[in-house]
């Protein structure tokens, strides 16, 4: 069943209930030999994108296929997409074994695949017992052991890591890595963005059903500015060295450290050694992927300003592939005044 691509593709998907349009022109692909996380807020279109790609909601516009067909024609689809959507629909009454060869015999697979996919997660010493009487994890386990079933050449799933202890997540990302590098391919959603972090080789972002960025996760934390944050002896003294060198990136923190733009660390402590400035902290920045998501999707609600964004950070452009216009020159820095009030910008 498997043709050799592996690849996901989806051109102007569109998708309206009503007067509401969950999914806008969404385009986006996904081929082997990777993870791509699928990520956007509550409500941006996720779910909807899933259930069109595998042929359970029909598009107003667009199209999605996977290896160069759409779900409906894949002829035994489970043969080559494993999906879960939702770890649900469990006879309580049935043994995790009997659940899944229910499911074999659907899909034309040997009887003892049941008992083949039930070791690979974790589950063989649970093979005869009720389903019923497991916790959210194991059906989390359940669900993707029925998704392996047909030894599927694409894994799509939508919140496998919800109801997993840590041993459980930690496992379930190796486990994905590992399947995408066999050459396979692998689309998740999930809201656990730190973890997901750690899991995924690109992502595709959307927000009120658009796309707002897809490509490698490395080039997104490319596309943002850095800065170098430190506590120094005499801060004045550094931000004039710094000003003098012409480096004018230079802002306080909520926390009265020093914010420094456009050096990097090795840089910044070279420059307060020749300013005979001492340096009590010194440390990059680093962007993580919640961060980036919540700058990305933060137009899907209208609200105030969060305090996460800090200044001289820039969205990218879509598909997240421009240069990130730098921030315009802020005025010189002033150090915080000497009766602890540890306020913004001067």
């Amino acid at each position: 069943m498997h043709d050799g691509s592996g690849r996901i593709l989806v051109q102007g998907l569109t998708k309206r209930f009503g007067a509401i349009t969950a999914v806008d022109n969404l385009s986006f692909s996904v081929g082997p030999g990777s993870v791509t996380g699928f990520l956007g807020p509550n409500g941006a279109g996720k779910t909807t994108t899933l259930r069109m790609l595998l042929g359970l909601v029909t598009p107003n516009a667009g199209s999605s296929t996977i290896n160069g067909q759409p779900f409906g024609r894949l002829g035994n689809p489970a043969r080559v997409v494993g999906a879960v959507l939702e770890a649900q629909g469990f006879h309580p009454g049935r043994t995790a074994r009997n659940h899944l060869r229910v499911y074999s015999a659907a899909m034309g697979v040997p009887d003892q695949r049941a008992d083949q996919v039930l070791e690979l997660v974790g589950l063989g010493s649970a093979a005869r017992r009720a389903v019923g009487g497991f916790s959210l994890g194991m059906k989390q386990r359940l669900a993707l052991a029925t998704a392996l079933l047909g030894d599927p050449q694409v894994l799509v799933l939508d919140e496998p890591a919800n109801g997993l202890d840590p041993e459980g997540i930690a496992w379930l990302r190796v486990f994905l890595q590992s399947f995408a590098r066999s050459g396979r391919t692998v689309l998740i959603s999930s809201h656990l963005l730190a973890e997901l972090e750690q899991t995924v080789d690109q992502v595709v972002i959307i927000s009120a059903g658009r796309t707002v960025y897809y490509g490698p996760l490395d080039h997104l934390r490319a596309s943002q500015s850095s800065r170098v944050l430190v506590q120094a002896a005499d801060p004045q003294a550094l931000v004039q060295a710094l000003h003098t060198a012409g480096v004018t990136g230079t802002e306080w923190t909520a926390d009265g450290r020093l914010a420094i733009s456009g050096m990097d660390r090795k840089d910044v402590a070279e420059a307060a050694m020749a300013a005979g400035v001492a340096l009590y902290d010194i440390r990059q920045e680093v962007i993580d992927l919640e961060q980036l998501f919540l700058q990305l999707t933060a137009s899907q609600y209208a609200a105030a300003p969060a305090a996460w964004q800090q200044p001289g950070w820039a969205a990218p452009q879509q598909h997240g592939w421009g240069p990130v216009q730098p921030p315009p020159t802020p005025p010189p820095a002033q150090p915080p005044s000497q009766h602890g009030d540890w306020g913004g910008n001067a």
